[in-house]
């Protein structure tokens, strides 16, 4: 029998049965339309085979699991714009398979099936080994559904969802919107259990959970729970779900230490209590020198993971809660969703959405920082003028976050990134520096000083707090722009080489944005490797037409003038039009 390893789709619509017996024809029709005008052409859009129809479901392979995906991901926002009744469920797996004339069988097959029965309406469930695969394309774009035992399959398979972003969603705050913002998100950490079976290692273990709550606490969006009210679970078999309930949180952090010799390994697992679903875990072995350095050490690298991935868990929750029992952190969550889309419609819907949250509590610093922000992003993404009242407005609105709440390490960070485009890089600077103090484990206030240090032509200072943004938040949403970063700044330092290296992880991390190639040309041309530098020109025209050297020159606001020069001198010689 041939055998081969491709992507499977398989799709099936949602209630079909139910639609049939209230309109037969009128569904048919709809179906039929839907094949016709967006299921087909996107899979031939996207190099796909269609295996087989089976009335209202069908079966596809890709020989690109990112095919299979992006496909996928295209008929269910097409199908929420059109906003029909016509709804799928869509499974995604990569697998072996058995070719029988134009079919397919097998395992691979039986699991996209399996995987599709477990997806919202409107949305896409994969399996792991897809997940992994799409995120070094995309970044983290689905949520973990942890293991699942489906029907018929020996072993369990670790699946992960994705669902199309409702567009249409009203942003207006209702009667029970208009909740305290004060109501935060709120976790708690299990004391770490000691696996080393030396009873004198408790004091590391204890060690290392009291400073990461001391940690958390200093995110001031985070409500976490204190030290005395977990550790009476110490050594106790603990029902994190039940756990959750007496606590009155959303999150539960656990691990364990274990020490060999003069090596410890620390695991660590950061659980949905509502779900049960493990959103992270990692584990870091280390050796155990200056135990005090290890433990700082540790503490901040697993903050900063927490910090990056409780924003994305929270986003994710705002953007599939319904619209009805929207408060005003849910608004600027999805709010958050949006911008960091960094597309024109993605900040327009992001304005909307902090504003309506300002009404639903008008003393909701982050909001007016999320405002703040969007302009921020209008400016460098040249959908507003650096010139206009856009910058002033951010200031002001930043501004009006810090005094609502200036112990909250994103205010500053907005105020930091406003002074910048205006020009007045020593007050950003002052502002970034006060963030990166309130909380050193914020990911983005690293790579905002970053960006402020290299505006002011220090280059050299900036490289460490990319490299501190990239160790904090390793899958942020935005980490090609922390690479992008990190690249402008070896670029600078005439460091060609490694800038073009860090051009190319940016590309390789979206390849969706014109800024990676612009950065990778101007370092590639300035090593006379013309031919490539020429290349990363021309995907950057792709992908926005507008790209030229006058371009950039109003693209970098608050940059100094001999960076720029330099940046345009690399950019001449790639190739890049006037």
């Amino acid at each position: 029998m041939d055998r081969k390893l491709t992507a499977i789709l398989s799709a099936d619509v949602v209630g079909f049965s139910k639609l049939m017996e209230d309109d037969e024809e009128g569904t048919l029709g709809r179906l039929k339309s839907h094949r016709l005008e967006t299921f087909d052409p996107t899979v031939s859009e996207h190099n796909g085979r269609i295996i087989k129809l089976m009335g209202d479901g069908a079966l596809v392979e890709f020989a690109s699991v990112v095919d299979a995906v992006n496909c996928a991901m295209a008929v269910q926002s097409a199908l929420v714009q059109c906003g029909g009744p016509i709804r799928l469920r869509i499974g995604i797996n990569l697998g072996d398979v058995i070719i029988d004339g134009d079919d397919i069988y097998g395992d691979g097959v039986n699991i996209a099936s399996r995987l599709e029965a477990l997806a919202e309406p409107g949305g896409v469930c994969v399996s792991d080994i897809v997940q992994q695969a799409v995120r070094m394309k995309t970044g983290p774009i689905f949520r973990d559904l942890g293991e699942q035992n489906l029907k018929n399959i020996a072993q369990s398979v670790r699946a992960w969802h994705w669902s199309a972003p409702n567009e249409q969603d009203a942003i207006e705050p209702t009667a029970d919107s208009t909740q305290s913002a004060s109501e935060k998100p709120s976790i708690a950490v299990l004391p770490f259990d000691n696996m080393s079976g030396d009873p004198e290692q408790e004091y590391f273990a204890d060690g290392v959970s009291e400073d990461i709550i001391t940690a958390l606490s200093r995110i001031r969006w985070l409500f976490v729970i204190a030290r005395n009210s977990t550790f009476v679970h110490k050594g106790k078999a603990v029902d994190v779900r039940r756990l959750a309930q007496e606590l009155g949180v959303r999150y539960v952090l656990e691990g364990s230490v274990r020490k060999a010799g003069n090596r410890v390994r620390i695991t660590t697992q950061l659980i949905d209590a509502e779900s049960s679903n493990h959103l992270w875990a990692n584990r870091y072995d280390r050796e155990l020198d200056d135990i005090f350095a290890l433990q700082d050490e540790i503490t901040e690298t697993i903050v900063g993971s927490i910090d990056s991935e409780l924003r994305g868990a929270e986003q994710d929750r705002a953007k599939h809660k319904p619209t009805s029992d929207l408060n005003a952190w849910d608004l600027y969550q999805r709010g958050n969703w949006h911008l960091n889309r960094f597309t024109k419609q993605g900040n327009e819907k992001a304005r909307q959405l902090f504003e309506t949250a300002t009404r639903a509590d008008p003393n909701f610093a982050l909001a007016y920082a999320g405002c703040a922000l969007v302009g921020v992003s209008d400016v460098i993404m040249r959908i507003a003028d650096q010139s206009s009242e856009t910058v002033k407005n951010a200031i002001r609105l930043a501004e009006k976050a810090k005094a609502l709440d200036d112990r909250e390490a994103l205010t500053h960070y907005a105020l930091g990134r406003a002074f910048c485009l205006a020009g007045d890089t020593d007050s950003g600077i002052a502002s970034l520096e006060k963030a990166i103090a309130l909380n050193p484990n914020f990911a983005l206030a690293h790579h905002g000083m970053a960006f402020a240090l290299k505006a002011g032509g220090r280059a050299e200072d900036s490289l460490a707090h990319v490299a501190m943004a990239i160790k904090l938040s390793p899958n942020d949403p935005l980490l090609w722009t922390f690479y992008v970063n990190n690249a402008s700044a070896h670029y600078q330092l005439k460091d060609y080489k490694l800038a073009e290296h860090w051009a190319g992880k940016a590309v390789r991390e979206n390849e969706r944005e014109y800024w990676p190639n612009l950065f990778r040309a101007a370092a590639l041309a300035q090593q006379d490797k013309l031919d490539e530098a020429r290349a990363a020109v021309t995907k950057a025209l792709a992908l926005n037409p507008e790209f030229s050297l006058s371009f950039v020159a109003q693209s970098l606001p608050g940059y100094n003038q001999d960076y720029f020069e330099h940046l345009v001198e690399g950019l001449r010689k790639a190739g890049v039009p006037q």
